[in-house]
């Protein structure tokens, strides 16, 4: 592999860091308080549900998240938080890779009607995916210096 600047996998890196950071800025940029207190994170996203054009989004909402609001917005905030610094340090990277793969594909089956939502969730799993199939993890991470997932 021909690459500029840097080798292929410095590349690979760089990329997995950049996904980490868009994953900490999620984190960063939502107010916890109104997550955590008011619920606002869940009640946008059972408004969402509640109107949603396939009905197994609705009966999936209605049976895993809306029965347990308050867990499943920390269970959001903080799995961000995780995936982002995961990928940042490259801790256990596949399974940082794996997880925020699954949590776009639920972003953006949830928000199928919003074209932004799915172009940034589109985006972030294709990177997950380049991350996982390059893997992502062979050089600056945490994973490389253990000797992790060779």
């Amino acid at each position: 592999m021909d690459t500029i600047w840097l080798t292929g996998a410095e590349w690979f890196a760089v990329l997995r860091i950049g996904l980490g950071l868009w994953w900490l800025e999620s984190w960063r940029h939502k107010d916890r308080k109104a997550w955590f207190e008011r619920g606002s994170g869940i009640a946008w996203a059972a408004d969402i549900a509640s109107g949603h054009r396939w009905s197994a989004v609705r009966r999936g909402f209605d049976t895993v998240v809306a029965p347990r609001p308050r867990t499943m917005a920390y269970v959001v905030v903080y799995a961000e938080l995780a995936l982002g610094l995961g990928l940042i340090a490259g801790f256990l990277t596949p399974v940082a890779l794996v997880g925020g793969l699954l949590l776009n594909v639920l972003y953006f089956v949830l928000m199928i009607h919003d074209w932004a939502e799915q172009g940034q969730n589109s985006m972030m799993a294709l990177i997950s995916l380049v991350g996982l199939f390059g893997m992502a993890w062979q050089t600056w991470s945490v994973d490389s210096a253990l000797g992790l997932f060779r």
